[in-house]
């Protein structure tokens, strides 16, 4: 099991916590994802390690963008 945090911007509201944890939580592998709005932390459980990538494209996918740590 890994686990993972990104910080992600652009979240305001209950929708936004939704659409990241749904296009986040399609990646094959991930097992959790846990979204902290107050601080725009997600944290990814997955059974192996996640491509950045594809976890970055998620974000984007649903509108927001991974600030790079």
């Amino acid at each position: 099991m890994t686990t993972t945090e990104y910080t992600v911007k652009g979240m305001t509201c209950g929708h936004c916590v939704s659409a990241v944890t749904t296009e986040v939580g399609a990646i094959d592998g991930v097992t959790d994802v846990k979204v902290d709005l107050a601080s725009g932390v997600v944290t990814v459980a997955s059974a192996a390690p996640l491509d950045e990538k594809a976890v970055r494209d998620a974000v984007d996918e649903a509108g927001y963008e991974v600030v790079p740590s």
